[in-house]
């Protein structure tokens, strides 16, 4: 017989020792995966909320470029009766491009259109809004802050050309014209065009490694041709994949010589560069004015005056230097909106308000005008009619079910299928109410009305389930104590039972409409992704909602809806915050422990 074992040796033993290291080694570790994840979690938070906050953050303000305009009378009120139908029908364009062509005279028709552009298309119509409101300013000139295009805006944000200054030393000798459109050369001692001169360098060579890129696409193009070729069934075939090969090859070549062009250029010392769209833009500030650099050479410089000198003496380097654009080809600002800009910022006439178009406008075509006021308000009455109809329905199925309802297989059978429908994708919610609202109860197509019926039909599920479940934690005690004082069945739930599962239910409802407020496909189905300019004033006015809104913006191709959207989706965050707050403070508030 073997030896016997003491119940205390199976706890001391080697192996039981073993076995507890082992279990608390697989303890700790599980720890540490927890501990990973909730870190993962955190720092992919983290991420999302500052990718949105530092876009969202540029909207916060909008570009004005301040400029007196004169208010002529014969182009504003010819009559002078100061009628108001007169007054907001006049050209006030007019009025600006006026302004604007006496601050920059001299200018081609090309150059004017990039030069109205400065100004935002909604100018016009703000400086008539505010004439109107003061038309004894009629005949003066006045100081208005005209809002900037929003390309302006996004220049002067940095976010668009990439505008940095190059300093430069030595003595700076100017020689020809020193008026706007004449051409000037400034020779500069002590080789002080190096610096910029290899960044043109730098920026061939730059230009010859896309070139070689797109080349070897072709030579690839060229090759999948040859083998294509082999399998050729026809003659007509062939002769077309002959063809397309040859023009490959040509295209090839011709991209391979460029490539060897540029590739000698960026690499030999010294000579001369001859810039143009596809580099970088040089400008140089001397003597108060702007020469935009048409030719780089070791000791000298060639262009065009941009904006006129003051004179021509000699500059010492710390009196003159470069600023650097990226090509004008990579950019929807020109050269000469460039210098326009910077001629007005030195003289105080761009600043930057906060942007209240965000907040007090509706959708606009034009970034800089357009607001979330029509989707905070479509939204509003849409999570208004959801509300109505989803919480008084829900509770009521919930008590029906938890408190009046037989325990049956139709009972149970619509149990399981309200489970059923809280996990149904909410495009289906959506289809159901274009079929049935709109084309069969000829509902208002993309009104309020129909978006808050199907989102109360997506949260009555999560509505019902929550209210049962908060009817279900009220103690047995309280109802057997109501039925055995004399109270109904009805007064028990009533007076009883509802108002101890309210903060339950509650909860249950904003959490539920929390959800409804983020959604956005069952409204696209109903037609909410209409162009709403108009804020919505009722429930059967067409509207869209803030999810729809930012689904709207980010597919708009302008950059500066990319920040807008960005700034709406922090609204739309806000408000979930909020709603899921307030969930958590009435839990808090009137929650009872039993």
């Amino acid at each position: 017989m073997g030896a016997k074992i003491h119940k205390h040796d199976l706890h001391t033993s080697a192996a039981a020792r073993a076995r507890t290291k082992k279990r608390y080694r697989s303890q700790a570790m599980l720890k540490l995966a927890g501990m990973a994840a909730i870190a993962f979690a955190a720092l992919a938070l983290v991420a999302l909320v500052y990718s949105i906050v530092s876009r969202a953050v540029l909207a916060r303000t909008e570009t004005y470029i301040t400029q007196e305009v004169t208010l002529d009378e014969s182009t504003i009120d010819p009559q002078g009766k100061r009628n108001p139908d007169t007054l907001y029908s006049a050209s006030y364009m007019r009025l600006i491009k006026k302004q604007l062509r006496h601050k920059f005279p001299g200018l081609g028709r090309s150059e004017k259109r990039k030069l109205y552009s400065l100004v935002s298309a909604t100018a016009p119509f703000e400086l008539r809004d505010y004439v109107v409101a003061h038309p004894d300013l009629i005949g003066k000139t006045i100081s208005y802050d005209l809002l900037a295009d929003d390309d302006v805006d996004l220049y002067m944000k940095g976010k668009i050309g990439n505008v940095r200054q190059l300093r430069a030393n030595g003595l700076a000798h100017p020689v020809g014209g020193q008026k706007t459109g004449e051409d000037i050369t400034i020779y500069i001692q002590s080789n002080a065009l190096g610096a910029g001169l290899n960044l043109i360098k730098q920026a061939l060579g730059e230009h010859a490694d896309i070139l070689e890129k797109q080349a070897i696409d072709l030579k690839r193009a060229g090759l999948s041709m040859a083998a294509k070729l082999k399998q050729a069934s026809t003659e007509e075939e062939r002769a077309k994949l002959l063809a397309q090969q040859k023009r490959y090859e040509n295209q090839y070549q011709f991209l391979m010589k460029k490539v060897e062009d540029l590739r000698t250029r960026s690499t030999a010392s010294g000579g001369h560069e001859a810039l143009n769209t596809s580099l970088p833009s040089l400008f140089l500030k001397i003597n108060g004015g702007m020469i935009k650099v048409a030719e780089i050479n070791p000791d000298h410089v060639k262009g065009k005056v941009m904006h006129s000198l003051k004179s021509l003496a000699d500059a010492q380097g710390s009196n003159w230097f470069f600023m650097v654009a990226t090509p004008e080809d990579n950019r929807k600002i020109s050269d000469n909106q460039i210098v326009w800009l910077d001629q007005l910022q030195s003289e105080g006439r761009i600043k930057k308000s906060f942007n209240w178009h965000l907040f007090t406008s509706a959708d606009a075509s034009e970034p800089e005008e357009a607001g979330i006021v029509g989707g905070l308000m479509g939204t509003f009455w849409t999570m208004l009619v959801t509300f109505l109809l989803s919480f008084p329905i829900g509770v009521a199925a919930a008590l029906y079910l938890e408190e009046f309802a037989p325990k049956n297989a139709l009972t149970h059978f619509v149990e399981v299928n309200i489970n059923n429908l809280a996990a149904v994708p909410s495009i289906v919610f959506g289809l159901l109410g274009l079929a049935v609202f709109v084309n069969f109860f000829g509902l208002p197509y993309s009104s309020s009305l129909v978006g808050g019926i199907v989102l109360s039909l997506m949260t009555l599920p999560t509505v019902i389930i929550a209210s049962r479940a908060a009817i279900k934690a009220v103690p047995p005690s309280i109802k057997e104590a109501a039925l055995g004082i004399g109270a109904s069945k009805m007064q028990t739930v009533f007076q009883h039972v509802l108002p101890l599962a309210m903060p339950g239910i509650m909860t249950g409802s904003i959490i539920g409409m929390a959800q409804a407020l983020g959604e956005t496909a069952p409204l696209l189905m109903i037609g909410m992704v209409a162009f709403i300019v108009d804020p919505p004033t009722a429930v059967t006015d067409a509207a869209s909602s803030l999810p729809v809104l930012i689904y709207l913006w980010a597919d708009r191709a302008e950059l500066a809806f990319d920040q807008r959207t960005a700034a709406a989706i922090l609204v739309l965050l806000s408000f979930l915050v909020l709603m899921n707050g307030l969930a958590i403070l009435l839990r808090k508030r009137f929650e009872r422990r039993w």
